[in-house]
């Protein structure tokens, strides 16, 4: 049998099984004595006896070499995130790819994994349209810059052109995905509140940061100006610290903040698990010079969302002052009233929200 190095080893000994002769046996002896892998099954081994008077016999024995061992099984947990905005892209190429890969990284940066690694899939219209040759090139430009900038690789990809109907090209739209590593999934971060009483906190800063958002176009159909600015190492200071937090337990939930702002990024983490919310804006708007439309729904970058048990309240406020990360304590949990009060502005019933989510789709196919 094959043992645990994965080699089998025989001796002459244990063929034998009676050898004799009229005077006496000298030696026996076998041609091989170890096994790997690649013999198993039937093999032919000589076997040879000699007496003392020097004379010899000799024969084939068949040895069959099994293998019983079990695989002993070591697996890495990966994390994956694909993301994309094409209104960006279309403001700014440069940094829409820019951002495309800032949002990725932090989306696998609040389950707590580590970013290790880049691929892409990138969408343009026809490139014998000296305007989409232009984008592209910016954006691959703006991709390139970023991934240097946060020391990791791009492993693939794929381009894809003459995305468009007519001489209607679609928006420039570098779809971009991040692979993270956690060494243990059972503290993999969730997405959604699950806890009644935790402190919901927003870390990052938020500007007025409206051209290019979801409150702009889908609400007032306006595609202009210049999209968030992105800024990088912000990124990995918060990535960083979401990877320390995790490691120490003190993350009850997480979730980034991207389209549609932070009053998006509260209804969806609500929504994960069904637990309300009760939040207030007046700090955030004081503290960042923000009026209400701005702090609901600007798109500003390097922020997330986290609630915290408020047994960890002080330690993770000090984890974030250590880190250089603005941290704001904005509402708490609420896992008896299924609904999101914003105080002075609205009181949302989370059924209400769900059903105009999930309705749409099929309401419109």
């Amino acid at each position: 049998y094959l043992g645990t190095n994965g080699l089998a080893t025989i001796t002459a000994a244990d063929l034998d099984n009676g050898t004799t002769d009229n005077c006496q046996i000298a030696t026996i002896a076998i041609d091989s004595t170890t096994f790997d892998y690649t013999e198993l099954g039937p093999n032919n081994v000589w076997f040879k006896a000699i007496d003392v008077n020097s004379n010899v016999d000799s024969g084939i024995v068949i040895v069959t070499v099994l293998d019983t061992t079990q695989p002993i099984l070591a697996t890495q947990p990966r994390t994956i995130y694909l993301d994309a905005n094409g209104k960006y892209c279309y403001l700014n190429p440069y940094e829409g790819a820019r951002q495309a890969l800032a949002e990725a990284y932090r989306n696998v940066a609040v389950t707590g994994a580590a970013p290790r690694a880049v691929t892409n899939c990138l969408n343009f219209g026809s490139p014998e349209n000296p305007e989409v040759m232009w984008q592209f090139k910016e954006a691959t430009a703006g991709l390139a810059d970023a991934c240097q900038e946060l020391g990791i690789p791009v492993t693939g990809g794929n381009v894809s052109f003459y995305n468009q109907t007519g001489d209607v090209a679609i928006y420039p739209t570098p779809v971009v995905g991040v692979l993270g590593v956690i060494d243990d999934v059972a503290r993999r971060i969730p997405s959604g509140w699950q806890d009644d009483g935790n402190n919901i906190y927003l870390l990052g800063t938020t500007f007025d940061e409206l051209d290019g958002s979801a409150w702009a176009k889908d609400l007032h159909n306006h595609l202009g100006g210049q999209p968030p600015k992105v800024d990088l190492q912000k990124e990995k200071q918060l990535a960083e610290l979401l990877h320390g937090a995790s490691i120490q337990g003190l993350i009850e939930a997480a979730h980034d903040v991207s389209e549609g702002g932070l009053g998006i990024a509260i209804l969806e983490a609500s929504l994960r698990f069904n637990v309300g919310a009760r939040v207030w804006l007046g700090e955030l708007m004081e503290r960042d010079n923000l009026d209400l439309t701005a702090a609901l729904f600007s798109e500003s970058q390097a922020r997330v969302i986290v609630s915290v048990g408020r047994e960890d309240d002080v330690k993770f406020q000090a984890l974030c002052e250590a880190r250089g990360v603005p941290v704001l304590r904005i509402g708490v949990t609420d896992k008896e009233n299924s609904q999101v009060d914003i105080q002075n502005v609205a009181s949302l019933k989370l059924d209400d929200i769900r059903d105009a989510w999930a309705g749409t789709l099929p309401a419109l196919y």
